[in-house]
């Protein structure tokens, strides 16, 4: 059964009228939770597309660069979207319940807040509105502001990415420390390391840009030192 299907069974289990928030509360079990991912992620997305006034093509696009998205499973995903939507619950109401979900997963937190930054940043713009409500998610989700600051210099298009901020290191760490932190972002973005702590198969391209960041981060520090 895909995610897709899985999706719109826990879907199905709400009830007329309930909001899309209360799925979370019943997807705790290890097997669910590549779903409270994917829903998360999607749910989130959608409050993040209207924090700038405006849902446009190029973010509704970005959650297929995502998530691989058959097209005989578009409504399930679109549902959700719309589901989050027409939820008068706020973003921090969602980021709360998901917080409490993925209790103790860190890293599977920060992978979706790597879903949301590429979603705000789809349309090569990043407001002010969007900055704010990714900080606040980040802030309930318990990264900290180095991680924070390492994802906004990936995914923002305003500068040239600084590769410390990249890395979540300073400039003045001796490169044996700056190395291990590089290799650790490398074994983070194994597909079968994000799959086990829950990241669903089809979002795990995820891996593919972050790998691309860090590896051009590390060769732009390390060749300053050769």
């Amino acid at each position: 059964m895909s995610i897709w299907s899985r999706i719109s069974d826990a879907l199905g289990a709400l009830a007329a009228g309930e909001p899309l928030s209360q799925v979370f509360d019943r997807l705790r079990t290890p097997p669910e939770r590549s779903v409270a991912f994917a829903i998360a992620v999607i749910a989130l997305g959608a409050k993040l597309a209207k924090a700038d006034g405006t849902v446009t093509r190029d973010e509704v696009r970005a959650f297929r660069e995502v998530f691989t998205i058959p097209p005989q499973e578009e409504a399930n995903a679109a549902r959700v979207f719309n589901l989050a939507r027409q939820d008068v619950a706020g973003f921090d109401a969602y980021a709360q319940r998901i917080a409490a979900l993925f209790e103790g997963g860190h890293d599977v937190l920060r992978d979706l807040m790597e879903g949301l930054f590429h979603i705000a940043t789809a349309d090569g713009q990043y407001h002010l509105a969007e900055n704010e409500m990714l900080l606040q998610i980040a802030t309930i989700f318990g990264l900290t502001e180095g991680e924070f600051r390492s994802l906004r210099a990936r995914f923002v298009p305003d500068a040239t990415p600084d590769p410390y901020d990249v890395l979540g290191v300073t400039a003045d760490m001796p490169m044996q420390q700056i190395r291990r932190a590089w290799a650790q972002a490398v074994r983070d973005s194994h597909p079968d390391t994000m799959i086990a702590r829950g990241v669903p198969e089809e979002a795990v391209r995820l891996a593919e840009q972050r790998l691309i960041a860090v590896n051009r981060a590390w060769e732009e520090i390390s060749g300053k030192s050769a």
